[in-house]
C-alpha cells in the first residue's frame, strides 16, 4: 500500500472524533461543540463570524453548534453594541465550569497518541505538522460555503 499523509490524517481525525465524543458524553457536549467552547476559552465574546474563521468551520455548522450550546446553557448570545447584525458569544458560568474537564480530556487524547513514542520523534512530528499547517494557511484554503476575504 502507498504511503498517504491524507489517509493517516483522516484516520487520526476519525479516531479523534470517536474518542472525544465518547469522553465528552458525560459532559453532554460533542466534539464540535467542544471546539466552539475552546474558541471561547481562548477569546470570550467573539462574533459567530470570528468563531467560524478561527475554527475554519462553515457558518452553518457554527450556527448549529451555537444553538445547541445555548439550549444547554453553556453560552450566552448578545447583539454586538456596534454592529447590530452581529452576535457576540460569551461563556456562561456553566460553560466556564467545563474548561478544566475539557482540557483534561484533550490532554488524555494527546497522551494516548504519543505514549511510547520517543520525545525526539514527538518533537519532529510537531515540527512537521506545523509546517504542513503553515503551508495550507499560505494557500488560504477555505471550508466549503465560507466566503473568501
Amino acid at each position: 500500500m502507498n504511503k498517504s499523509v491524507g489517509r493517516l490524517v483522516s484516520i487520526l481525525y476519525r479516531k479523534n472524533q470517536v474518542y472525544l465524543n465518547q469522553a465528552l458524553k458525560p459532559l453532554d457536549i460533542t466534539a464540535t461543540e467542544m471546539s466552539s467552547l475552546l474558541c471561547l476559552y481562548h477569546s470570550d465574546g467573539v462574533t459567530q463570524d470570528e468563531m467560524s474563521h478561527y475554527l475554519l468551520i462553515d457558518k452553518a455548522a457554527i450556527a448549529r453548534a451555537i444553538v445547541s450550546l445555548l439550549d444547554k446553557g453553556l453560552i450566552i448570545k448578545e447583539k454586538d453594541d456596534v454592529d447590530k447584525r452581529a452576535n457576540r458569544i460569551y461563556l456562561s458560568i456553566k460553560g466556564k465550569q467545563l474548561e478544566t474537564s475539557i482540557r483534561s480530556i484533550l490532554k488524555g487524547w494527546n497522551d494516548l497518541l504519543i505514549e511510547d513514542i520517543d520525545p525526539k520523534d514527538v518533537e519532529t512530528m510537531f515540527h512537521v505538522l506545523e509546517k504542513m499547517v503553515l503551508r495550507l494557511e499560505v494557500l488560504d484554503l477555505k471550508p466549503e460555503g465560507a466566503k473568501h476575504d
